[in-house]
């Protein structure tokens, strides 16, 4: 990638910020030399590795992964046959319980979505009698552990021995009264690594011993007293075997870990790999970046993009693309308005992408993989080179044309400036001309009007403006593609304070193509934000009428909700209603035999009027109680003429005179009257007959019509328990008031939930004397025979 592209874009400091993120310092050095690459498919792959590592943060906080200590030396070491000290072995045993850990979280949070990174951590490979044996030999840095060996505790424990045995004899030195005249100070110290006792100068003679060392004045000399130096010497074996036992043990250790070296080193670079993607993935993270899409067609379509170099709570997101319908874009409008800065995020956007990176934009943001990327941004004068801005520029832009092909991306900024206006411009135009035609993606930001124009009239050439308010005189850096920018200097300076007679002298001097041209490109910004408003105006009503849609909706559904239990709680209260009427209908039955007992008939009539006046009462509550039939029942269908029907807003009955057209709007004749109304606010009415009601309207009717038409068996397979057990039991009503001996109830064998239910409900019924299952020729199991009182 070209090196003055990867300067002026600024990636160094995404690299910086992303080797902030990693753990290990090997890490940190490979993620510092990380570069753009343009292959898709190794793109790709770091890009969903990067993913995954986000989904893996943003749900389990990241990955056990802690500082990894560099132990690819110490490892190569021990193949050669060297051995390792403390330190290594330690370095290498914090490796083994870092790759243990990792694999383990792995293994208890697997996961479909993290599927590559995954699969990288389950290549790592634990060694557990390695980590077990490092662990159980070394403490510390600086120490083995007396469990290393047998040898190593026989050893230690008889060193220990040994110095116990020099101290006692030491004390009973300094304790003799004959020797404390000739000590300068009653203590024991050590010097070359034996036991010495400081004895003043003027005694040397008299005290016999081996001199070690002197104090800086002289005056006390450290002598080993003669009666130790045996037992001094024997101390210094025991040392000399410890360190050879403990030479030995290192030795040992340091030939198991050359018996794993490539599996240890191949777990180094799993581990190495893992911390350089969870640093990406915590970048992602930190600047709410996204997985753009990739192409090879050379198209780009970024959606709210933001710089990650800017402070995101300030800056403005863009939207731009190119490689579609036009290969060059022409960005203008006024100075510190965001035209280097929609240069430099899609150039950087470019940079990342292509290093496995996540991009601050929204979902639907495209990038296209591209060989080569160019800059020229910035003012780079050499002043050792003697070279102007102009000249500066243009020795870039030479080596960008050279370089350049189809496969390529290239930003310019200020195109043509630094020069004579009109030979810059029309260089500026030569120069998009030569890109455009080699097929070169180019963005260019510039001031001068004949590029604006240029713009419009070039096929695969778009103009595209950063808009400026000129009643704040600030720029709103938002980016809008397909019109042209104006500089804005007039209304500027007025706003300033400029006189008028200056500005109108200044458009005096101005062509009239010129004043032409800005007032078209007024003229489309004005049209522009108007239609922009419009847009919005109507996205704002479809958000509204959604919203209401939705309410709607809501309410459609709690209506329905609400119907749903009032039918619930009206059939709860009609069949409370009805089994209440039965009881009192058992009872008048009851008093109805009593009746037929009388032997005087004027009285048994007179007794029958009163049983049927209230019956008649009783049977007229229950009907004031129940809910209206409008209430329950559905909209009309299928309706005719002349069918009666109900309008429930005026609570009258009316007869239908004409159908229902396409709005379901008809006419229905109520009295006198002849009303316009829609079917959903009908019910349609039965009504009774005449000759039923007058059959049925007395006591008598009723045994007549239950003698008539009663059957001595009722079916009630493939019903519900509660209905079952309900049409039982009018039936059994029926049939005591048709004077039935005995029935038969057909409920079938199945599981036996019908026969076990109905036969609890006959123990205790008031007409059953008794029952019994069917025989064999009745049905045996799937019958019940049931004697009437």
């Amino acid at each position: 990638m070209n090196e003055r592209t990867i300067r002026v874009l600024e990636y160094q400091k995404i690299v910086e910020m992303l080797v902030g993120e990693a753990v290990s310092e090997m890490a940190k050095k490979h993620l510092g030399e990380l570069m753009p690459s343009s292959d898709i498919h190794q793109i790709q792959t770091l890009l969903s590795e990067t993913s995954e590592a986000t989904l893996i943060i943003v749900k389990k906080g990241g990955i056990p992964l802690s500082q990894i200590c560099q132990t690819k030396h110490s490892i190569l070491r021990s193949e050669k046959g060297g051995a390792l000290s403390p330190v290594q072995l330690l370095e290498i045993l914090h490796n083994l319980r870092l790759t243990k850990n990792i694999k383990n979280f792995f293994k208890d949070n697997k996961d479909e979505n993290t599927g590559m990174i995954y699969d990288l951590a389950s290549s790592l490979i634990t060694h557990r009698n390695l980590e077990d044996e490092i662990d159980r030999c070394i403490l510390s840095e600086e120490e083995i552990s007396d469990h290393a060996s047998t040898d190593l505790k026989n050893i230690r424990r008889k060193i220990n021995k040994q110095n116990e045995g020099l101290r006692s004899k030491l004390s009973s030195i300094i304790a003799s009264s004959s020797n404390r005249i000739m000590l300068q100070d009653t203590i024991v110290t050590v010097r070359q690594g034996r036991y010495v006792i400081p004895v003043k100068q003027e005694y040397r003679n008299r005290f016999q011993g081996i001199v070690h060392d002197q104090s800086s004045t002289g005056a006390t000399l450290f002598i080993e007293p003669a009666s130790i130096v045996n037992m001094n010497n024997e101390l210094k074996e025991l040392y000399m075997k410890e360190e050879a036992e403990i030479e030995r043990i290192l030795a040992k250790l340091s030939a198991l870990v050359s018996e794993k070296a490539s599996e240890l080193i191949s777990n180094l670079e799993i581990l190495i790999k893992l911390d350089c993607i969870f640093a990406k993935g915590k970048l992602s993270v930190k600047m709410k970046g996204i997985e753009p899409t990739l192409n090879s067609k050379g198209y780009i379509r970024i959606r709210k993009g933001r710089h990650p170099l800017l402070n995101p709570s300030e800056v403005v997101p863009i939207d731009i693309q190119i490689g579609d319908d036009f290969d060059t874009l022409v960005v203008t409008g006024p100075n510190t308005g965001g035209k280097t800065v929609t240069l430099k995020t899609t150039g950087l956007f470019l940079l990342m992408t292509q290093a496995g990176l996540h991009i601050p934009a929204e979902y639907g943001t495209e990038i296209s993989i591209f060989e080569k990327i160019f800059a020229d941004i910035g003012d780079e004068q050499s002043i050792e080179q003697s070279l102007s801005t102009f000249s500066s520029h243009m020795t870039n832009i030479v080596d960008i044309i050279a370089q350049s092909d189809n496969r390529s991306a290239v930003f310019l900024d200020e195109l043509g400036a630094g020069t004579d206006p009109t030979e810059g411009a029309a260089l500026a135009i030569a120069i998009l001309d030569y890109l455009y035609d080699k097929g070169v993606k180019t963005i260019a930001t510039t001031h001068y009007t004949e590029l604006k124009k240029y713009a419009l009239i070039k096929e695969g050439v778009k103009n595209a403006s950063v808009e400026f308010d000129v009643e704040t005189l600030s720029p709103t850096y938002r980016l809008t593609i397909g019109t042209p920018g104006r500089s804005n200097a007039f209304e500027i300076s007025k706003k300033l304070g400029m006189e008028e007679f200056i500005i109108n002298e200044a458009k005096k001097l101005l062509g009239n193509e010129d004043i032409a041209f800005e007032e078209i490109i007024s003229t489309i910004e004005k049209d522009k934000k108007e239609a922009e408003n419009e847009r919005d105006e109507a996205i704002r009503l479809k958000i509204q009428i959604n919203r209401l849609k939705e309410e709607l909706d809501s309410k459609k559904s709690t209506l329905d909700e609400q119907r749903e239990k009032i039918l619930r709680e009206a059939k709860e209260q009609a069949r409370k209603m009805l089994k209440e009427t039965k009881a009192y209908v058992d009872s008048a039955i009851k008093d109805l035999h009593k009746l037929e007992d009388e032997s005087d008939t004027r009285d048994r009539n007179k007794g029958i009027e009163n049983l049927r006046k209230n019956v008649k009462d009783r049977l007229s509550g229950v009907s004031d109680r129940l809910p209206e039939e409008s209430e329950l029942s559905e909209v009309p269908k299928d309706l005719k003429i002349g069918d009666t029907v109900k309008i429930i807003s005026l609570n009258q009955k009316g007869n239908v005179l004409m159908l229902p057209d396409k709005n379901g709007d008809l006419t229905v004749q109520a009295g006198l009257m002849k009303i316009n109304v829609n079917i959903k606010n009908l019910r349609k009415i039965k009504e009774a007959k005449t000759s039923d009601l007058s059959s049925k309207s007395s006591v008598g009717g009723i045994y007549r019509s239950k003698t008539a038409s009663i059957a001595a068996q009722i079916d009630v397979r493939g019903q519900l328990l509660d209905d079952a057990i309900l049409n039982v039991d009018k039936y059994l009503d029926d049939a005591y008031i048709a004077g039935l001996k005995q029935v038969v109830i057909i409920h079938g064998k199945g599981e036996g939930i019908l026969r076990e239910g109905i036969q609890n409900e006959l123990k205790a019924h008031k007409h059953v004397s008794q029952y019994k299952k069917g025989n064999n020729n009745e049905g045996g199991d799937g019958v019940t025979v049931v004697e009437i009182k």
